[in-house]
């Protein structure tokens, strides 16, 4: 009794929350492991906590059920009755459904099997087979996790939970080494892809708008006079204002002209009137 009260065990009064008597039950049986208390006085010890509702409980159940007979009561038939009493049907199944249904999903497979071994209580049809209990937990693993370990029969618990870790930390060791072979090959296709910009950019960026490069025209093409038939230019057909085809005169003809006299002089030949150059 007295190393049990070192530890100071957590008292229990009977109030109507579920999760408390459970607390109640998980701190108490640490403490019995703790101080390897035998099975025999774990009832003795754990009872002695119960406080006003809880302790009428037990002591009227001692009287009527037990003849006062408290010593010879397990304490898994202690457990069991506790939890009828405090722990309603409904939660308990409730739970029982949990622990069916429970999967490791994001879970470690640590805290995984925390959760199992916690919710594990309320499926003892489960748990009191080893074989069982060992397979619900096997299924329950992840899928890269279970398919490791499903072509091994474990017998135990403790073989199963071994492995699992074993195969966890493989694999994240796994994913590490890959991301990290990842990362420069990853590194140079981006600067790869920063040069393709960088040489594409000028290109995408020639595109200017009319105002801005000064417009290259063509000569343009003089129109043919309706008169003379040639291309002269300015606002004054010669032929029309009666001058000299050659010079543009109005003192002569073309056929007076000096110029082509000199012309003439030099050996040179006069050209024809429909062959004269006019000015531009």
């Amino acid at each position: 009794m007295e190393r049990f009260k070192r530890m100071t065990p957590p008292s229990f009064k009977g109030k109507s929350d579920p999760l408390m008597a459970e607390s109640w039950l998980r701190e108490t049986e640490k403490i019995f492991r703790a101080i390897r208390c035998p099975d025999e006085d774990k009832v003795t010890l754990a009872t002695y906590m119960l406080q006003e509702r809880a302790d009428v409980w037990w002591s009227s159940l001692l009287r009527t059920r037990f003849e006062d007979g408290a010593i010879g009561v397990a304490w898994d038939a202690f457990v069991r009755l506790f939890r009828a009493k405090f722990v309603p049907e409904h939660i308990q199944d409730k739970m029982e459904q949990e622990f069916l249904s429970l999967m490791q999903g994001s879970m470690t497979v640590l805290e995984y099997e925390a959760r199992f071994s916690e919710l594990s209580k309320y499926a003892p049809h489960i748990v009191e087979d080893e074989h069982r209990k060992t397979k619900k937990f096997v299924m329950g693993l992840k899928p890269s996790l279970r398919t490791r370990l499903v072509a091994f029969d474990h017998r135990t618990l403790d073989e199963a939970l071994s492995a699992a870790c074993r195969q966890e930390g493989e694999m994240e060791q796994y994913l590490e080494e890959k991301k990290a072979s990842q990362k420069r090959p990853i590194a140079t296709f981006q600067r790869q892809d920063k040069k393709k910009i960088v040489y594409q950019t000028p290109q995408l960026s020639v595109t200017v708008s009319n105002s801005q490069v000064p417009s290259i025209r063509s000569p343009g093409v003089k129109k043919v006079c309706p008169h003379c038939g040639k291309t002269h230019g300015g606002s004054e057909c010669w032929l029309v204002a009666g001058r000299c085809l050659k010079c543009g005169s109005s003192d002569h003809k073309i056929k007076d002209c000096p110029r082509l006299q000199q012309g003439a002089q030099r050996g040179a030949p006069a050209p024809a009137v429909a062959a004269a150059v006019l000015p531009s």
